[in-house]
């Protein structure tokens, strides 16, 4: 049984739902949760997605990421999302959101944060390997080689390393000055 997604306008106002290969075929706008794990050293986990992914597999994103379903809010799909791919619950808080357009897949795109040292348990289908990596090694090859990236989570590390204020504390001072 395919997804269905809620098909939404440029001010994040669904308009109408579709199944998950026609909302990607025609690039209609829709939402997605991504949430990064953030180890108390300052580390944050990203993951390599998997081979059998039909958008953007081999390339690294979130810890956890995914689209919101059809009549579910963006809170309850950070949670369902960092279940299904990390088997990690914990206090997520919102950051920000990036709209809808070429340069997220067409996604408005919804980020959390969760500080945790606890071992996520990544689902196979989903992800090929996690990796813990400081923020800005994370940037540094975001600009070098962002065609490794999901294109949303290129968007998410570039805006917050314009906007530091919205990263937690223990990695923003790691940021080199001027960032």
């Amino acid at each position: 049984m395919e997804e269905i997604f809620d098909v939404c306008d440029l001010h994040d106002r669904v308009i109408g739902q579709a199944p998950r290969s026609v909302v990607h075929e025609k690039n209609l706008l829709h939402r997605a949760v991504h949430i990064w794990l953030w180890r108390s050293d300052g580390r944050l986990v990203v993951h390599l997605r998997s081979r059998q992914k039909d958008q953007f597999p081999q390339c690294y994103t979130s810890s956890a990421s995914g689209h919101v379903d059809h009549g579910e809010s963006y809170d309850q799909a950070a949670k369902r999302e960092l279940w299904e791919e990390l088997k990690l619950g914990g206090e997520i808080s919102f950051v920000c959101q990036l709209p809808a357009g070429p340069e997220t897949a067409y996604e408005h795109t919804a980020l959390y944060f969760l500080q945790s040292d606890d071992e996520p348990h990544p689902d196979p289908q989903e992800i090929e390997r996690l990796e813990e990596r400081w923020f800005v090694e994370i940037l540094q090859r975001v600009e070098t080689s962002p065609e490794r990236f999901t294109p949303p989570f290129c968007e998410l590390v570039q805006f917050l390393a314009r906007t530091p204020e919205f990263l937690p504390p223990h990695v923003s001072r790691f940021l080199p000055k001027g960032q």
